[in-house]
């Protein structure tokens, strides 16, 4: 058993942030949490002197694994001969052996959800129906890494930058509104297909996937820039009844009150990128989480790593509490809000009795740039330890 002692705990659940606050570990788990504990004799204590104390980050939107940054012709984030790739699986491409794994615990990162449909920064490769995320743990080595949710979702795309894709490639729609009629096209031929009795024929890998779809088994997730193409995503939502959670958002600040309305939860970034880089991004505003986050919807902030580094997650809540979102709905922007929008907030996300001892100890704010992590844990192991380096 563990105890760490004389903590500011962040614990983004109910109990909100405990000032001289203590958490027992035992078995992987949190067993305990609270001002008042009764700590075991026979319990190794880790006495944090008032340290502020997080749950393992959560970056909603990456492509890890998929394509080591220094070789980019070697990234697999998608497979470009198709329009629909629903039956293909993200984790068939990770590479549990790259650095950036270990970058992202060096940053605090416990869980990260990984998409395909990304070739290269500034270079779109994204299908219509990219396929199949997941949810994985950071905590393992080369030969696994515990899978949290498969499948985590299922990845559309709409907007210009995918038609431009297609365009290139010389297969499928090559238009906004053509994307848009595709999948409303796709989606019917799921609906038939779920409706086919046991004895119809072959069958279809594809629609097999998107009926479960839509049966709402997992989420959509849609990467989408423009607020015309989020208000034509939101029809075929409303149209099909999918469980939907929007990607990069990028005007969203203009549909704040709709998003709001209709409850989407919205996963916003990178803010890094300049707007010259996709025509899409002619009006980004760094605001743009807040903004949303005032107006009700459900925010998570994404590194879209590699395009941001996956270590950078806490800066960039730190760059949205700059740019007017409040510090505790940017700090839930990476813990418990992404992962309720992943389907794996009953085991991460926040330090509660029962759930997985995934924690960061900062030696400041844990959102400030200059801060130093002492230490992380993942399920309950000590995976980065830099206690005796800092204090």
């Amino acid at each position: 058993m563990l105890a760490i002692t004389n903590a500011h705990l962040h614990t983004c659940g109910p109990k909100g942030n405990i000032l001289g606050g203590s958490l027992l570990v035992q078995d992987g788990r949190i067993i305990a949490v609270g001002e008042e504990i009764a700590i075991p004799s026979d319990a190794r204590v880790i006495d944090v002197q008032g340290a502020n104390v997080t749950p393992g980050f959560i970056d909603a939107h990456t492509h890890m694994g998929m394509g080591w940054q220094e070789l980019a012709g070697e990234a697999d984030t998608n497979e470009s001969t198709g329009v629909n790739n629903a039956h293909l699986n993200a984790l068939d491409s990770v590479d549990l052996g790259d650095i950036a794994f270990q970058d992202a615990l060096d940053g605090g990162v416990t869980a990260v959800a990984i998409l395909p449909g990304k070739l290269m920064i500034g270079s779109p490769s994204i299908s219509p129906i990219s396929g199949q995320s997941i949810v994985m743990k950071m905590r393992g080595n080369i030969r696994g890494r515990e899978i949290l949710r498969n499948p985590a979702g299922m990845k559309l795309a709409v907007g210009a930058d995918v038609a431009s894709f297609l365009s290139s490639r010389g297969i499928g729609p090559n238009s906004p509104m053509g994307i848009a009629a595709y999948l409303r096209g796709i989606l019917d031929d799921a609906e038939r297909y779920s409706r086919r009795t046991s004895d119809a024929g072959e069958v279809d890998v594809q629609l097999e996937v998107l009926a479960r779809l839509l049966d709402r088994e997992f989420p959509t997730h849609v990467h989408v820039h423009r607020s015309s193409d989020i208000l034509a995503i939101l029809r075929i939502v409303d149209e099909f009844g999918l469980d939907v959670v929007l990607h990069h958002v990028t005007e969203g600040y203009l549909l704040a009150e709709v998003l709001a309305e209709k409850q989407v939860s919205c996963v916003v970034g990178p803010t890094s990128v300049a707007r010259e880089a996709l025509p899409e991004l002619r009006n980004a505003s760094d605001s743009t989480p807040g903004i949303l986050a005032s107006a009700g919807v459900q925010v998570a902030l994404m590194t879209d790593h590699p395009t941001d580094p996956i270590q950078f997650l806490p800066i960039i809540a730190g760059e949205a509490i700059r740019e007017g979102m409040a510090y505790e709905e940017a700090l839930k922007a990476i813990t418990i809000n992404p992962a309720r929008m992943l389907g794996v907030a009953n085991r991460v996300g926040s330090l509660e009795t029962g759930k997985d001892a995934d924690l960061v100890i900062h030696d400041g704010d844990p959102l400030e740039a200059m801060t130093r992590i002492r230490m992380v844990m993942a399920d309950g192991e000590i995976v980065v330890d830099h206690m005796q380096q800092i204090a």
